[in-house]
């Protein structure tokens, strides 16, 4: 304790060059954690932009399906690797697809038909919260459509409007069918924007005179891995192919990884900051007590009580700089989690990377981690910091030293 003491006595000597050092050092402490905690919140968000709405975290097709996308190479026993999914903890979501034209009076566009479950696509995805004008499909299958934005544009067409599919079916004869718009979707991502038609699995059987299922969407949100789901899916897949979001998403996948790195180049930019005005601090406290240090060798300190001495001032520095920094750190942390950067009022509605849309809203996440993380490496820094002035004062030839003026 009275080291400590002489510590916090020593440090106030020159007391306005230790609240520059306290004052630099706890702004970088209080702006990595709040630079941490919306990163953080940030990659967590992506990562549930990119699962929650359509992907999930992993999808099963037939071999071969992702290439063409061909109607006819269907999952063998859907039915079976849903069960699976549900028996390991997870939610599964069947999916048909098909290809072909919708028409609204003199209007026509190409469009991808999915075949849908609302049941389950509203149980475990939120693709159908994204329903901006009208409702998601019903539970029964009722001729009910479910348009893309833009696709919803070009037909010129409403809620309520009717839409009429022609497709080629299975069996090679031509499907038509008449459709009502029941919703149309908001921004959700170019490929679901320009060319989607969601319909009722029941009515795309209709349609497509087929009961073929292409896809079998999987979401555990945080209770399991990609790699967890890959060993619990083992045995259900078969000849299927079973990929994960980052594999259906490489894009991505890269995009979140780098924003990860990101955040500890940019975290290690700002502690060499504050390591450099440390070391100043204690280099210019030295080089005033060179005389001090001098007339302790003389009488016999050693250098390892020497650099003791100027590490527990130090430390005592980093606990000032740090709890203060921790404070106002997590003030911002805590509002950046509750309330969120709303992006949109500097122009920015949303923007769409991989062809996933996110929200505007850049709402932080503080964890344990994004909190106590910068608060301990800055501590850190700051102890290894003084080692340099405090090895040079521990070497000083005590002669010299004391003649030092």
């Amino acid at each position: 304790m009275t080291i400590l003491a002489h510590a916090w006595r020593n440090i106030w000597r020159n007391s306005r060059r230790t609240w520059i050092t306290v004052a630099a050092t706890s702004m970088s402490t209080a702006l990595m954690i709040a630079t941490y905690c919306l990163m953080d919140g940030m990659m967590v968000k992506y990562v549930e932009d990119a699962t929650n709405m359509v992907t999930g975290q992993a999808q099963v097709h037939a071999k071969g399906w992702l290439a063409d996308r061909e109607i006819y190479k269907a999952l063998a026993d859907p039915g079976r690797i849903a069960k699976a999914a549900e028996a390991a903890g997870m939610g599964a979501a069947m999916r048909s697809y098909g290809f072909g034209l919708v028409s609204r009076g003199m209007k026509s566009a190409g469009a991808s038909f999915w075949g849908v479950d609302p049941e389950a696509e509203t149980r475990w995805f939120t693709l159908a919260s994204k329903v901006e004008k009208g409702s998601f499909l019903g539970a029964r299958p009722k001729r009910g459509m479910v348009l893309g934005r833009r696709l919803a544009k070009s037909l010129e067409a409403r809620v309520g409007s009717e839409i009429v599919a022609v497709v080629q079916a299975a069996d090679g004869s031509m499907g038509n069918e008449l459709f009502t718009v029941t919703g149309i979707l908001a921004m959700a991502g170019d490929s679901i924007d320009r060319g989607a038609a969601l319909i009722h699995r029941d009515d795309f059987r209709d349609l497509f005179v087929t009961g073929r299922v292409h896809e079998v969407a999987m979401m555990a949100g945080e209770r399991m891995t990609e790699p967890e789901i890959r060993s619990a899916m083992a045995g259900a897949v078969g000849g299927d192919e079973l990929k994960t979001w980052k594999e259906l998403n490489p894009m991505m996948s890269d995009m979140i990884e780098f924003g990860r790195a990101s955040i500890w180049l940019f975290g290690g930019i700002f502690f060499l900051a504050s390591a450099l005005g440390v070391m100043n601090t204690m280099l210019m406290a030295t080089y005033e007590r060179v005389r001090e240090f001098g007339i302790l060798k003389a009488l016999g300190t050693s250098p390892f009580r020497i650099v003791r001495d100027i590490e527990a001032e130090a430390f005592m520095l980093g606990l000032v700089s740090t709890a203060i920094g921790a404070a106002a750190g997590g003030l911002l942390s805590w509002y950046f989690t509750a309330h969120g950067l709303d992006t949109s009022r500097w122009g920015v509605e949303g923007f769409t990377s991989g062809g996933i849309v996110f929200n505007p809203l850049w709402q932080g996440r503080l964890t344990v981690g994004t909190f106590a993380g910068p608060v301990v490496v800055m501590w850190i820094t700051c102890l290894l910091a003084a080692l340099y002035p405090a090895v040079k004062a521990a070497r000083l030839d005590p002669v010299k030293a004391i003649g030092h003026v």
